[in-house]
């Protein structure tokens, strides 16, 4: 036959295996259906086979195209990859990044990549790990995959959110052996479980191979009947385990087999467990079983290498590297077995993944009404959390899908309203604390399950709010930045993922060092060059209504709002305060003298000393303009921040004449109870001589003005560096 077009660039083509004629006289999945019709069938069987082989084959080319990348880890799971598209099911999901020269070899296999102008083999390869094509890691990108894979233990957040979301439909997410070891994977398992005890349409599947990225893995030396056990000891109903071992016909050394080594009559054998495994699998948990699915086979299986030296390539390991070369020569397809292939590949779930799965879609949201703002009066105290929190429970109940997670606690940041209004998911009812079995307020006691699901269901489409200690919120980071540059590169809009920080290191006094870990806002600092980070500082409860509220109204961001749980006083209007989020900040004072001091204040609590030192300096004869910065990212230059390369791109900064109508004046001090990396966009751009007030460490002390002491931040420290400067 005529080699079909999109085999253009493979290198090495085969002869036909046995019983080709046999077994491939049709392409098992038949036009108009979605899946084989039975996973014992022995063609069906045999073009699952083929398709793994297909799938090691362009793994391995596309690497070796570019000396770089990771092909081991997917080898081991090319038979469960297969198996899976071909019962129908495309969302797929892993929470190893090391996979994705497969995942993207089997979006290739559909046309997916068409949509991005990749069409054949050789176009695979020129656009592997090179800018505006295929990342060395899953991207949010990518036509027809579901999400992201960077760190280790985050992909099951995302196959969770997603069955949530979409209760009808299965997504398997597979996991490396390598990287069960993460505390993170089982803990938000168990969690989400006893929460959401009739959702387990996600399917974690285990890809054991026996290494890690450079050696054995942790967990190389359990027994089958241990492994199981530790899956059922972690609340799991169902664990399938398919072991190549029992299939072995060539004597191999070891508890991790090649099963590409088998004679073809073995192989068939272990493609038809695998099969039908995934298939029960799937039945289970659709049945309500919380089910895994298990494949043991050695790291490399049908690639160049076997075990951990099968992880990465070198740069010596290019297309005419002698070891490549044999393997890819192993694997090498006929012309006609591509074809049948890239058949079934289009025919399965009912075309190519990039227009089936789930977040090729905008998912609709339910629209919100008008938010219940309430503008309060100057001076009057509130608590700025309490009064978001009212808000928050007014978005649940108009929104089934929206979550709230939190880790500490939200009675302990001033927002228990939540609790009150949308009630903990918990399996014991109990009206003391607010929780019932269908709530929508979701406390794991850890911030990556809390970050993980929130992320999960923003990058999926769903609405989500992460309330997190400002101290304690480092430990989901790694998802919720995973996520959001994610969604800078998206091809589709998503509302934004919102958080709320609370209980400011300045409010810690007396539980010391713990509880007092703003540098937090250095992650955010950097982040801001993103383009699509936004962190607010709302200076009081109108403040933090508004920047919500705006928040809400967002796509593709990443908005982190951090506010204090204490009783402060009203500063601004609402007015005020829309106008700040276009301009990064609004002047709350300003006072006429000889001089003009002014003071760049980012933050609630740190305006206090600033308003003292600008009383008594003002007093003085000396001028003094307070500019409370709600949204720094405005402040940068445009320049500054990659916003042009951003999904849904923001493009506002506030200009060179109304930065000198904020922040001119003969002197510039920058204040912040956080880090000064948020101060960097005003440092930047000022011409007076200034200098900037910041948090140095943690100490315990009796209130807030103690701490604020120990670190600098008085009003006699800003009057006597204002005359200093002057």
């Amino acid at each position: 036959m005529t080699t079909p077009n999109f085999c253009k660039g493979i290198k090495y083509f085969g002869e036909n295996w046995p019983e080709f004629e046999e077994y491939t006289q049709n392409a098992s999945i038949a036009p108009g259906s979605i899946a084989i019709n039975s996973p014992t069938d022995p063609s069906a069987v045999y073009q699952t086979l083929l398709a793994a082989d297909a799938l090691r084959y362009l793994t391995l080319q596309i690497t070796a195209t570019k000396a770089s990348g990771h092909p081991g880890g997917f080898a081991s799971a090319a038979e469960v990859i297969s198996a899976l598209v071909m019962l129908g099911h495309k969302n797929l999901i892993t929470e190893v990044g090391h996979h994705a020269p497969g995942f993207y070899s089997n979006v290739f296999l559909d046309g997916s990549l068409e949509k991005i102008g990749i069409g054949n083999v050789e176009e695979l390869g020129e656009r592997f790990r090179e800018m505006h094509g295929l990342l060395g890691h899953l991207s949010g990108q990518i036509p027809g995959l579901l999400s992201p894979a960077g760190p280790l233990g985050q992909g099951q957040h995302f196959a969770m959110a997603a069955a949530k979301l979409h209760r009808d439909v299965l997504f398997p997410v597979t996991i490396g052996d390598g990287g069960l070891g993460e505390p993170y994977i089982m803990s938000s398992f168990g969690h989400f479980h006893t929460a959401y005890p009739t959702i387990t349409n996600f399917l974690p599947i285990l890809i054991w191979n026996g290494y890690s990225q450079e050696h054995h893995s942790m967990v190389s030396t359990k027994t089958n009947r241990q492994m199981i056990d530790y899956w059922l000891g972690n609340g799991f109903d169902e664990v399938l385990l398919v072991d190549a071992k029992e299939y072995d016909d060539t004597q191999q050394i070891g508890n991790y087999v090649d099963s590409t080594q088998f004679s073809l009559t073995q192989r068939l054998a272990f493609t038809q467990d695998v099969l039908e495994s995934c298939a029960r699998a799937t039945n289970l948990a659709f049945s309500g079983k919380l089910t895994v699915l298990i494949i043991k086979q050695l790291k490399g299986a049908g690639v160049h290498k076997l075990g951990a030296q099968s992880h990465n390539l070198y740069p010596g390991d290019t297309l005419d590297n002698e070891c490549i070369v044999k393997s890819l020569q192993e694997r090498a397809l006929s012309p006609q077995a591509w074809q049948v292939v890239r058949t079934n590949w289009q025919r399965a779930a009912g075309g190519p993944a990039a227009e089936r799965v789930v977040t090729e879609k905008v998912l609709p949201i339910k629209d919100l009404g008008k938010l219940p703002l309430s503008e309060y009066l100057l001076n009057e105290k509130k608590v700025a959390t309490t009064v978001m929190g009212e808000l928050v429970v007014h978005v649940g109940k108009a929104d089934p899908d929206f979550v709230v997670t939190n880790a500490d606690g939200n009675a302990a940041s001033g927002v228990n309203n939540i609790n009150v209004g949308l009630k903990i998911v918990h399996p014991t009812i109990d009206e003391l604390y607010f929780q019932q079995p269908d709530g929508q307020v979701y406390e794991p006691l850890s911030e990556d399950a809390c970050a993980g699901l929130a992320a999960a269901q923003s990058l999926l489409g769903a609405r989500s709010l992460w309330c997190s200690y400002e101290s304690f919120a480092i430990n989901g980071l790694p998802i919720w930045q995973t996520v959001t540059q994610a969604m800078a590169e998206l091809r589709r809009p998503t509302p934004s993922a919102i958080t709320l920080f609370t209980a400011g290191a300045l409010e810690q006094g007396r539980n010391g060092w713990t509880h007092q870990r703003p540098e937090i806002e250095n992650y955010f600092a950097a982040m801001m060059r993103n383009g699509n980070i936004f962190p607010l500082f709302p200076c009081d409860a109108n403040s933090i209504a508004i920047c919500y509220q705006w928040a809400l109204s967002t796509r593709n961001k990443g908005i982190t709002i951090t506010a204090s749980k204490s009783p402060l006083p009203i500063l601004s209007s609402f007015a005020q305060n829309q106008q700040a989020l276009k301009d990064g900040g609004f002047i709350l004072q300003e006072s006429s003298g000889h001089k003009k001091v002014v003071f760049a204040v980012i933050g609630d609590m740190p305006l206090i000393p600033a308003m003292k030192a600008a009383e008594k300096l003002t007093a003085e004869g000396i001028g003094v303009r307070i500019v409370s910065i709600i949204s720094p990212r405005r402040l940068y230059r445009p320049s500054d921040v990659a916003w042009s390369t951003c999904s849904q791109a923001d493009e506002h900064f506030l200009d060179d004449k109304d930065f000198e109508r904020l922040f001119g004046g003969d002197v510039l001090l920058g204040i912040t109870g956080g880090s000064g990396a948020m101060l960097e966009p005003v440092m930047l751009r000022s011409s007076s001589p200034r200098d900037i007030f910041t948090w140095k460490r943690g100490e315990t002390t009796k209130n807030a003005d103690d701490l604020m002491d120990f670190n600098g931040l008085t009003s006699q420290a800003f009057i006597e560096r204002s005359h200093a400067l002057l």
